[in-house]
């Protein structure tokens, strides 16, 4: 009989994932955000059809912001629609905030987003990656690792 889940197992959901991020840059550190949104953005994430893949974040005048991601629009919010594509103000701290900037201004790094959930609470959560782009080589070198991988899993279900 399966166990019955927490209140905290019901709301955590992965909306949206930036699967190729990890494959394209160098994660050195990721941060947790908060997101504002509208009414009928909450509503339509919570369908599961947003998309971060081709967004990245920024911070400008001193505020940090996720820029080109995709919410769908809500089909039931006839009269307050949101914008698609607008850009979203992302929550961090001061002391955050400032790391970032250090981070994308000094040191010539990218701000990624990685995945956008809502957390334990219910509250619309992204995290952010500050990375470093990698080379060709460098990609090369992750997909033969990937694939080696992959293939030392199956020599040892196969052969045990």
């Amino acid at each position: 009989m399966a166990k019955p889940k927490t209140a905290e197992e019901k709301n955590y959901k992965i909306v949206a994932e930036n699967r190729r991020a990890r494959f394209d840059y160098a994660i050195e550190e990721d941060i947790e955000c908060g997101i504002m949104l509208e009414g009928s953005e909450v509503k339509s994430l919570r369908t599961g059809k947003a998309q971060i893949a081709e967004s990245y974040a920024a911070v400008e005048d001193g505020e940090l912001w996720l820029v080109n991601s995709y919410v769908p629009p809500y089909e039931q919010a006839k009269t307050f629609q949101h914008d698609e594509r607008r850009r979203r103000k992302l929550l961090v701290n001061k002391r955050e905030l400032a790391k970032l900037w250090s981070a994308t201004q000094r040191e010539g790094m990218t701000l990624v987003p990685l995945v956008l959930y809502f957390n334990h609470k219910g509250r619309a959560k992204l995290k952010i990656g500050i990375a470093k782009g990698k080379k060709l080589s460098d990609k090369r070198e992750t997909s033969a690792k990937r694939d080696w991988q992959r293939q030392k899993a199956r020599l040892m279900k196969d052969h045990g």
